[in-house]
């Protein structure tokens, strides 16, 4: 008897995600306990092939019960065939970024410590089809620009996301076959975050007056965006090692020539302005567009302008036919 189209599903994604690491690699599964994750971590462990299985949850401490629920993804993980389990309680610090953001920003932290401490050659993270969806109309609604609309990078630096192309429904009907009792978590519920309210009505929505696949049409979407921004991206790379000098005196990052910014595309201009930005500490989570264009014009349209005030606090002045970024006296 043939696997169930789920499980062979969810177990095809991972094989094909793991293909090209070497047969004593050390992988990391990050694992929460709900039907995305435990399913990766149940998956991994059947497509595992010699490799070693690090299953790791972290308890962001946000819910009553948290540390009671990373003991009970720890004993999952354990009963899967994990090789080894490990888990971690932060402390979730705001920052200027919402709640979502400070727990995902807590969370890769650990990861990463994870990753150096276990020698990992992958980390792998349950996001699914139906949350490339959901990023997609959260970056449309936002007018967040075509990054954001790529949606969600299969892999990035250690990381990578064999779901991407799957439904939830996939990893649900995965769990329910195995006998796993995966975690719903009440935040996944509350409708007072924007995630929620995309899954629960905005996507049902959708779906009843445009007609179905409207999940699979957004992530569509991110993928063909995505190689765009990519492209985009190593292009501003090439041009911030050509044009950046280095930071002078008390300037916080390095600074870029007007001239040399006047002549590039727009598209590259503005990845350029907005990287110097981020450079001398803007919070990404605060720095918008419109800040971005305002810092542009110091360089099409200038005409003296004092400077462009920036999160931070800071500044972009241009001074000399150089733009440079500063902290207010």
């Amino acid at each position: 008897m043939g696997l169930h189209p789920s499980v062979a599903a969810v177990r095809r994604a991972v094989r094909e995600s793991l293909a090209d690491l070497p047969d004593d690699a050390v992988v990391v599964v990050a694992c929460s306990g709900g039907p995305d994750s435990l399913a990766l971590a149940a998956a991994t462990v059947a497509e595992a092939r010699g490799r070693r299985v690090v299953g790791a949850t972290v308890d962001h401490g946000l819910q009553e019960g948290s540390a009671a629920q990373a003991a009970r993804v720890v004993e999952q993980l354990a009963a899967l065939g994990a090789d080894e389990t490990l888990t971690a309680r932060v402390q979730v610090e705001a920052g200027g970024l919402g709640p979502e953001a400070a727990a995902r920003r807590a969370r890769y932290a650990v990861l990463e410590q994870v990753a150096t401490h276990t020698g990992a050659s992958a980390v792998l993270l349950g996001h699914t089809r139906d949350d490339q969806a959901e990023t997609v109309l959260l970056g449309l609604a936002r007018g967040s620009g075509g990054r954001s609309l790529a949606g969600m990078r299969r892999a990035f630096d250690v990381y990578r996301r064999p779901f991407l192309d799957l439904p939830r429904a996939d990893t649900v009907t995965a769990c329910q076959v195995w006998g796993l009792d995966a975690w719903e978590d009440p935040h996944n519920a509350d409708p007072g975050y924007a995630r929620v309210r995309v899954r629960r009505r905005v996507l049902p929505v959708l779906e009843e007056e445009i007609g179905p696949g409207i999940a699979a049409a957004l992530a569509r979407t991110a993928e063909q965006l995505r190689t765009d921004a990519d492209l985009l991206d190593d292009l501003a790379d090439a041009a911030w090692a050509e044009l950046a000098s280095p930071a002078p005196g008390s300037t916080l990052a390095p600074t870029l020539g007007a001239e040399a910014l006047a002549a590039l595309h727009p598209a590259l201009r503005r990845r350029l302005l907005r990287r110097l930005a981020l450079e001398a500490g803007s919070p990404a989570a605060e720095l918008f567009h419109e800040h971005v264009l305002a810092m542009e014009r110091l360089v099409t349209h200038w005409h003296g302008q004092r400077w462009i005030d920036l999160p931070g606090p800071l500044r972009a002045v241009r001074r000399d036919g150089i733009v440079r970024v500063e902290r207010p006296a």
